[in-house]
């Protein structure tokens, strides 16, 4: 297994955030074989790639604002998400030429559906054009976006499984189109359920859910490991456990199809 520090944003991923939650994963009881180099300190393995993307004629620059974007008259998918709709694909080199404003840059997407079969969830299809648009690849402060740094990272690294939340499941196609285009060969994805409060809402520090700096005070990994098995329906009574045990006890079977895991308030 890989340990890799996602810390592309440099105003909200400080070394001491790795650290702690690094050492969270050892007070659990869980460890890596391998630690991949963070993605702060790859930038130039992105702008390889970026490089090359560019080098197809499918990168362009985007001077659209937030307020733009997110205009109530935009096309909008199901979610609520804004999908681009290509305005500065066509601009001109006049019109670009007025602009003041640094681009984010944008990678043009087909009119092609994208599909998988994932660990979990089971079959997943989007069409880009109609549910996404043509999506960000570097920032216009000069960070390399999510999409193009995991993709870079997931083909250095050699990975050929990646298990995360079923919050990025609708990022897997742009995925796939960029694994595509970079000529590299697509990990098997499996999206595990999200942890939500029992209306419904996923936990989040700025909603101030419990932290596991907070958890370590009062409670046991055991304690910790029964609480998300039980709610999770690994287990049937809501006990302690330990990483071992639970192990026994794993069943992909009983996951799937899940997205949300409702998390008891006791």
């Amino acid at each position: 297994m890989v340990l890799r520090i996602e810390d592309l944003d440099p105003d909200r991923c400080k070394s001491a955030y790795a650290e702690q939650l690094k050492d969270d994963l050892l007070w659990l009881g869980l460890d890596w074989d391998e630690e991949a180099i963070p993605q702060s300190q790859r930038s130039e393995a992105y702008r390889e790639q970026f490089e090359r993307l560019a080098q197809k004629g499918l990168v362009y620059p985007c001077y659209c604002t937030r307020n733009e974007l997110h205009d109530a008259s935009a096309p909008h998918a199901s979610d609520g998400n804004p999908i681009y709709s290509g305005r500065c694909r066509v601009l001109s080199p006049e019109a670009k030429a007025l602009q003041t404003r640094k681009p984010a840059w944008r990678i043009e997407v087909p009119d092609r559906e994208f599909a998988f079969t994932d660990g979990l969830q089971g079959e997943y299809r989007e069409n880009l054009a109609k549910d996404c648009g043509d999506f960000i690849i570097r920032r216009s402060d000069g960070v390399y976006a999510y999409q193009l740094a995991v993709v870079t990272d997931d083909y250095a690294n050699g990975i050929t499984e990646v298990v995360r939340g079923s919050d990025l499941l609708s990022s897997t196609p742009r995925q796939l189109y960029l694994y595509e285009l970079l000529d590299f060969p697509a990990p098997q994805f499996s999206h595990v359920p999200l942890l939500v409060t029992e209306s419904g809402v996923r936990l989040s520090k700025r909603d101030r859910a419990l932290d596991l700096g907070y958890l370590r005070t009062v409670c046991t990994p055991k304690d910790i490991f029964g609480q998300l098995a039980s709610a999770s329906g690994l287990i049937d009574k809501k006990e302690p456990i330990s990483l071992p045990e639970l192990f026994q006890e794993f069943s992909r079977e009983k996951l799937k199809g899940k997205r949300q895991i409702v998390l008891p308030n006791d």
